[in-house]
């Protein structure tokens, strides 16, 4: 007997519809599970045959062959081992019922629970745009599911419940009605643990109001990492959008828990300097999301950037300005999202002294020149602010009265966002920093003293068409901060300040 049941897979992170069709004959036992599938697919077999031992069914003798169409797509994960048990016990025999439109996801263990997988909330987001009304997932993965709206989604703890279920004797639970577990959240420290900086501040400030590039350049203790990490108290809150995006990438790679089943707070990833490519960008035989697309609306932060392997850092020039990371392989080519900030900290030099005020840098000229050497030009072309942290004063540090509060800034940041969010509607761009050079002449209009002091920064600096153009961002965003319609030669100068430090330290 043929039977079939609608299952889902995932090509990157877009759903498509994998048809599980089992035939069960008389003939020497066996059991086949064919349609491309990789080594954690053909192990279904022994998971459903325990499975089903286990649930009370008579020892399978029959000659049984399993499809998970469509045949030329390469299936992989543990997904289809229910879709595989259901239709199973459907085409022996063993139970008289029929599965209609509903699609069926999940891992069995040998006693018939269901266990969580990877990559259900992108599969069940799309899933009624491929004829699919309702979907069936383990409860671990209840709340993550819970995030799609338009169509439902029902949980079970049991492969025996979905069995009881499809037979019209048992009532499964809404996705949205398991509680998720609870698990808290990290504190995020504030910026006024700072002393001084006031410059780096801003400078925070400004690249999180705009979503721009950051480069923190210093000695060694004088607060880069420090400052970095408290990036996100500053951040805009996510739309949903984002959210929805964010935890799609988060799921497929398998890093969504229990009790954080959507992503609601900007990522924060900060990879080791011995990070491989891969580990970056993403890749693998079966290409999986990097650092960089974990990293999605958040932000991705290298400390030691010279550290990094060369290839490496190189590797990240394409995918910052695109705003996606393409992944080539012989038989495969798959594309993350990868719209990020980017917040780099780096020493001057190799033992981290040159320039730095009161320290002398043991450094020959040659070695220095090296060390800067390993951040390229087209790299540090992409970072739209370059800021200077030099240590903080004695009197900085021992003074009683505290700087100004994270949350103090993040309300400015995030009233500038909003303007931006008013202004891109409908555009596709999300904050200024994604701005398309066809936008910038009408979105970065200037009063007349702001063109010529640009004009003039251009020619005096040989800045390239790039460079410009970042600039031009930056004091845009430094105007809706300001809450300013125009550009002001206020807002220019300050962008070009921030834009100069490559000219002290990479100049030769």
């Amino acid at each position: 007997m043929l039977r079939y049941v609608a299952s889902l897979g995932l090509s990157v992170i877009e759903p498509y519809l994998v048809g599980v069709e089992v035939d069960a004959r008389r003939g020497l036992p066996g059991f086949d599970i064919v349609g491309l599938p990789d080594a954690s697919v053909k192990e279904s077999r022994d998971r459903v045959r325990a499975a089903a031992r286990n649930l009370g069914y008579p020892e399978i003798n029959a000659k049984v062959v399993a499809n998970l169409a469509p045949a030329d797509t390469r299936k992989s994960g543990s997904v289809y081992d229910l879709p595989i048990l259901l239709a199973l016990i459907a085409a022996i025999g063993y139970e008289d019922i029929s599965f209609e439109d509903t699609a069926v996801i999940g891992e069995i263990g040998l006693s018939g629970e269901l266990r969580p997988l990877t990559g259900v909330l992108p599969m069940v987001l799309d899933a009624r745009s491929l004829g699919i009304s309702r979907v069936i997932v383990p409860a671990a993965n209840a709340a993550e599911a819970a995030a799609a709206q338009d169509i439902e989604v029902l949980a079970a703890f049991h492969a025996s419940e979905v069995i009881s279920y499809f037979k019209g004797g048992h009532t499964l639970p809404g996705a949205s009605s398991i509680p998720p577990k609870q698990v808290s959240m990290p504190d995020v420290p504030d910026l006024s643990d700072v002393r001084g900086q006031s410059e780096a501040k801003r400078a925070l400030e400004v690249a999180a109001a705009g979503g721009h590039n950051l480069l923190l350049i210093g000695p060694p203790g004088a607060g880069k990492s420090m400052l970095a990490k408290r990036l996100p108290g500053i951040l805009p809150d996510m739309t949903h959008a984002e959210s929805i995006e964010t935890t799609k990438v988060h799921s497929v790679a398998g890093l969504l828990t229990g009790g954080r089943p959507l992503i609601t707070h900007r990522p924060f990833r900060s990879p080791h300097h011995t990070a491989s490519a891969a580990a970056l960008i993403g890749g693998s035989s079966n290409p999986m999301p990097g650092d960089l697309s974990l990293s999605h609306n958040g932000v991705l932060f290298l400390d030691e950037l010279p550290e990094f392997p060369k290839n490496t850092l190189e590797a990240l020039r394409q995918p910052l300005e695109d705003g996606k990371v393409s992944i080539s392989r012989v038989k495969q080519r798959v594309t993350y999202p990868a719209d990020v900030m980017l917040v780099a900290a780096m020493n001057p030099c190799p033992c981290g002294f040159y320039g730095a005020q009161g320290k002398t840098c043991s450094c020959t000229g040659l070695s220095i020149s090296r060390y800067l050497g390993r951040v390229s030009g087209p790299l540090l072309d992409r970072m739209d602010i370059q800021v200077e942290v030099q240590p903080v004063e004695y009197g900085q540090i021992s003074a009683k009265q505290g700087s100004e509060r994270s949350a103090a800034i993040r309300e400015r940041v995030a009233r500038a966002r909003e303007i931006q969010h008013r202004r891109y509607q409908n555009t596709g761009v999300s904050c200024n920093a994604r701005l398309t050079p066809a936008m910038l002449r009408d979105i970065c209009e200037m009063e007349s003293a702001a063109a010529s002091l640009l004009q003039s920064a251009f020619d005096r600096l040989g800045l390239s068409a790039r460079g410009y153009d970042r600039i031009l961002k930056v004091a845009r965003t430094i105007a809706d901060l300001d809450g300013a319609g125009l550009i002001a030669s206020g807002h220019i100068s300050q962008a070009i300040r921030f834009r100069s430090l490559d000219r002290k330290y990479w100049a030769g």
